[in-house]
């Protein structure tokens, strides 16, 4: 069983199987996916080149953070 984020943001693990183990799978793949990306777009921030570059990476990282979001609710709402 791979450690799920409690509702606290701690280190969790589930003890009963999910009822939909491949959504939970793509819950888990996304919210590590989108982790990586904002790290990756956060490190490109300071080597922008123009406020218009700076204002893309913000709007792509608070997108994927929307998104990450919304994975975590899944999977803390799986049964």
């Amino acid at each position: 069983m791979k450690p799920l984020l409690g509702p606290r943001g701690s280190m969790s693990e589930r003890f009963l199987p999910t009822d939909d183990p491949v959504l939970e799978a793509v819950l888990q793949w996304t919210v590590a996916r989108d982790a990586q990306d904002v790290r990756r777009l956060l490190e490109w921030l300071p080597e922008a080149r123009s406020s218009r570059e700076r204002k893309a990476l913000l709007d792509r990282v608070r997108d994927l953070l929307a998104e990450l979001e919304s994975a975590l609710d899944g999977l803390e709402n799986l049964s």
